[in-house]
C-alpha cells in the first residue's frame, strides 16, 4: 500500500489570492489543483501561471467537464495541466475524447452515479476517480461515514486510483486507515488556516504517520 498524495484545491475567485496561497504551500503538497471556480474565472491563465511557478508538480484542471471533452482537455493540456476532471454524468464519447488529450482523466463522482457506470469508465481505460462529499452536502450536515468508506473500497477493488475530498480535516484521515487511497484533496483545510504552511505540513505528517514514508 503506497502513501497517499496530498493535493491542494485552489478554490479561489481570483488568481491573485490563488497564487499567494499556492506560493506558501506548493513545496509541501504533492499535487496542485486549479479548482473549478478558478478555472471558470481565470481559465488557461491560472494554469499557465501555476505551471510556471511549479514546473515539477502534478497539476490538475478541475473543469468538471460535461461536454466538448476533447476541446476542453486540449486547452488545459496546452496550458500545462497533467490531469483534468470530467463529471460522472458526462457521456462515454466525451470522456474518450478528453482522455486522448491529457495524461490522466479523473471522473468526479457526484449525485446518483452507479458502479455499472464505473465499470464502463474502466473499460475505456480511465484509472482515476474522485469520491466527493460536496460543499453543499457538507453545509447540509452530511459527514464522512461507513457508507462512504465502503464505496471507496469497492472503487479501489475495481482498479481505480481513488482520491477523496470534501470537508477533510487532519482528524478525518484516520477514518481511511488501511484503505489504499490515492490522494487526499483539501482546499480550505489549508488555505483558510491561520498558518497554511503548518496546516499543509500537519496533513502531510498525518498521512506519513498512518501510511508510512
Amino acid at each position: 500500500m503506497s502513501r497517499p498524495n496530498l493535493q491542494i484545491a485552489l478554490d479561489h475567485n481570483d488568481l491573485e489570492h490563488a497564487l499567494a496561497d499556492v506560493f506558501k504551500v506548493g513545496a509541501v503538497v504533492d499535487i496542485i489543483e486549479v479548482g473549478t471556480i478558478l478555472c471558470l474565472q481565470e481559465g488557461q491563465k491560472a494554469i499557465r501561471c501555476i505551471r510556471g511557478m511549479f514546473p515539477e508538480k502534478t497539476l490538475v484542471a478541475d473543469t468538471k467537464c460535461a461536454d466538448a471533452g476533447g476541446t476542453v482537455a486540449k486547452n488545459v493540456a496546452e496550458a500545462g495541466a497533467d490531469y483534468m476532471t470530467v463529471i460522472c454524468c458526462a457521456t462515454i464519447p466525451t470522456m474518450e475524447a478528453a482522455k486522448k488529450e491529457v495524461e490522466e482523466l479523473q471522473v468526479e463522482l457526484y449525485g446518483d452515479w452507479t458502479f455499472e457506470q464505473a465499470a464502463a469508465w474502466r473499460e475505456i481505460g480511465i484509472k482515476q476517480a474522485i469520491y466527493h462529499q460536496s460543499r453543499d452536502a457538507l453545509i447540509a450536515g452530511e459527514t464522512w461515514g461507513e457508507k462512504d468508506l465502503l464505496k471507496v473500497k469497492k472503487l479501489i477493488e475495481m482498479g481505480f486510483n481513488v482520491s477523496v475530498t470534501g470537508g477533510l480535516s487532519v482528524d478525518t484521515l484516520k477514518l481511511f486507515e488501511g484503505i489504499d487511497v490515492y490522494t487526499f484533496i483539501t482546499g480550505r483545510g489549508i488555505t483558510a488556516a491561520a498558518d497554511p504552511v503548518e496546516a499543509a505540513q500537519d496533513f502531510k505528517n498525518e498521512i506519513i504517520r498512518i501510511w508510512g514514508q
